[in-house]
């Protein structure tokens, strides 16, 4: 118990005293733990909280609460330093570092079924845009007026098709960051359609028309079948309350003639 007030009082005076300035301290051991960055951190970040969240800060402060909590349970273990001990204190950094890139994961599987419903409403803007210009082009366009969910995987796909990327893979990397209903088949269609001549380019825009009517039928569709499902719901509760209700009052009134 002495070593870890020991312990804690040098710690306290060393940051109070700005020995060591906690940022600078941040800022300069931040680049050794730039392994541990997940690939797909900054696009959840940004598809939660939108262009304007600094992908270093949310990453750094996850480093600082997992070295704090580290050091914090190794100080606790002071007194009785074993091997095991120090595995716990590092297994609980890790997983303190680790929640809030969990809560994105969680956030994003959540919203999947938004995606979903939102996707080919995009689309049907994106296919006006392909009319008159390029896929690379009209997808550059459509950015502005996107949903902010799409927008880090639409500068994610553009950036890689300018960066000389004219395969197949940048389309197919957006459409697995958005793995919902006929997102590949859309991809490959796109993807097809900025391969394809002028002359077939009508021919094109019409199978991608065509496809995207479906997607919004089908969007439509479950739309209005979880309307009804939740209107359904709320009348069987309203359907039960009544009756409970009713039920409720009629045994009373038996007691209460039963008592006379």
């Amino acid at each position: 118990m002495i070593f870890l007030l020991i312990a804690a009082i040098v710690f306290f005076i060393v940051f109070y005293t700005k020995i060591i300035e906690p940022k600078q301290f941040l800022a300069s051991s931040q680049p050794m733990f730039k392994f541990l960055i997940e690939k797909d951190y900054e696009f959840l970040l940004r598809l939660k909280y939108g262009d304007d969240a600094d992908v270093n800060k949310s990453f750094g402060l996850r480093i600082r609460n997992g070295i704090l909590v580290t050091v914090v349970a190794m100080f606790l273990f002071l007194s009785n330093m074993q091997f095991l001990y120090v595995l716990l204190a590092f297994i609980a950094g890790y997983l303190i570092f680790k929640q809030p890139y969990t809560n994105l994961k969680s956030y994003y599987k959540r919203n999947l079924h938004h995606i979903d419903l939102m996707l080919p409403y995009y689309l049907k803007s994106l296919e006006i845009l392909v009319q008159h210009y390029t896929v690379p082009v009209a997808l550059s366009k459509s950015i502005e007026a996107a949903p902010s969910v799409f927008k880090p995987g639409l500068r994610s796909l553009i950036a890689k098709i300018e960066s000389g990327d004219m395969s197949v893979n940048p389309y197919m990397d957006f459409a697995r960051e958005y793995p919902v209903r006929d997102s590949m088949r859309m991809m490959r269609l796109l993807y097809r359609l900025s391969l394809g001549s002028q002359e077939r380019k009508q021919e094109q825009l019409t199978m991608f028309s065509r496809t995207i009517s479906s997607l919004q039928n089908k969007a439509r569709e479950q739309k209005y079948a979880e309307r009804l499902s939740t209107m359904e719901q709320k009348t069987m509760v309203m359907l039960f309350a009544t009756g409970g209700g009713i039920m409720l009052v009629m045994l009373l009134s038996m007691m209460q003639m039963m008592n006379y």
